[in-house]
């Protein structure tokens, strides 16, 4: 019988040692942490949204220049594909409102027991608390393990040892070199669907520090998108500043910072903003007058002193065109451990149709280590569901011919 080294326990991981399981192949799954799947668990802390319920080719775009890499991959085990495939653990999923799926107990911990239950059940055997090394001379896996090192021998391997964000949980990116040793075409690690700094003022972060930021609207390179985001103490991070993270990351990579614009008041015409803005105000701070006349107030009201000049809130014109279009500069990405997910890794140039490296026949990957990037809202951990499929099955067809 073939027997396949499958390292990380993340869900492309377990999905490749599913299908490989599967069809008769003995797998064994290797875990640098005391237990598998704890970035999943993770992700599902406040709702595991596992994926997304809009049409097919608006779900595709979201993977940027990564789409054409991405789109067989979707094409043999999409969205509705994952529902199916939870539902057949006993997990049923609804849609949110917004588009979004979740399981309907929200959370990521019964499917795992359920998914590990089964893997167990088809003889999937799970090793934690061994450290991949690279490989030895012999070409045999190196292991650090509680009881020392040890060396594997496999008839394959699939790599799904995640990206470079939340090292605690077991994605250190420590990888990387060791692929790029062998000849792996690979990319730096970059964050993603991260936060970024700006640079607040004592004042305005002791302030308004962990306040949220709620319909608003964003604009930058041509798109504006409505949703919120939260100020930090250093910067700004949230759901609508993800949406646009990757693009403000390659432009502040290149010119040291970036701005966009914010819509403080979206629900309001440029005209209607500045004939409230001009208004008499009598004997009224500016304060007192915003907040009355168009309701700013608070963190947004904050964010507007803290963007502009003074001079700016002595003319009406550049006050209500500052409302609608508040100029906001990061200086900084966060840290790379703090992003939910990271961009770079192994080049899709470096792979085989069947995700096994070139350089490398018999290695496959699978899942974030790859270089692609999605925001969020379902569509990673989509992609690593069924990137973790694809190798899988790859595997099986590799060690059936």
């Amino acid at each position: 019988m073939s027997r396949v080294a499958v390292i990380g326990g993340g869900p492309a991981g377990l999905m490749a040692a599913e299908v490989l399981s599967g069809h008769g192949i003995a797998v064994d799954l290797y875990d640098a942490m005391p237990s598998v799947g704890r970035k999943f668990l993770m992700a599902g802390k406040g709702g595991l949204n596992l994926t997304h319920s809009e049409p097919v080719d608006a779900f595709l775009a979201r993977y940027g220049e990564r789409r054409t890499d991405i789109e067989p991959l979707l094409a043999a085990f999409g969205p509705d594909d994952l529902r199916e495939w939870a539902r057949g653990l006993g997990v049923d999923t609804f849609v949110g409102s917004s588009g979004r799926v979740f399981p309907t107990e929200m959370k990521a911990a019964p499917l795992l027991r359920a998914w590990l239950h089964r893997l167990r059940t088809a003889g999937v055997r799970f090793h934690v608390r061994h450290r991949w090394l690279g490989w030895d001379a012999g070409g045999h896996l190196r292991f650090a393990t509680p009881e020392g090192e040890k060396a594997i021998s496999a008839d394959a391997t699939v790599l799904a040892l995640g990206g470079g964000s939340w090292a605690k949980l077991g994605s250190d990116g420590a990888w990387l070199p060791l692929l790029a040793a062998r000849g792996v075409e690979v990319a730096p690690l970059k964050p993603a669907n991260c936060g970024f700094d700006c640079a607040w003022s004592e004042h305005f972060r002791e302030r308004f520090a962990g306040q949220p930021l709620k319909s608003v609207a964003l604009s930058f390179a041509g798109e504006t998108r409505r949703g919120e985001f939260v100020v930090t103490e250093t910067g700004v991070e949230g759901s609508l500043i993800y949406a646009y993270s990757a693009r403000l990351r390659d432009v502040l990579s290149v010119d040291g910072a970036v701005t966009f614009q914010l819509d403080l008041l979206p629900d309001w015409s440029p005209e209607r903003v500045q004939a409230e803005v001009a208004r008499p105000r009598g004997s009224r701070s500016l304060s007192s007058h915003l907040q009355s006349r168009l309701g700013l107030k608070g963190v947004k009201a904050g964010l507007l002193r803290e963007c502009l000049d003074q001079d700016a809130f002595a003319d009406p014109v550049r006050l209500a065109a500052a409302i609608k279009a508040l100029p906001v500069r990061l200086r900084a990405t966060r840290p790379i451990d703090e992003a939910i997910s990271t961009a770079g890794g192994v080049a899709f140039a470096a792979l085989e149709a069947g995700l096994m490296l070139r350089a490398m026949p018999g290695v496959f990957c699978a899942g974030e280590m790859l270089d692609w990037e999605a925001p969020t809202g379902g569509y990673l951990l989509t992609a690593c569901f069924a990137g973790g499929r694809a190798a899988g099955q790859a595997v099986a067809d590799f060690l059936g011919r």
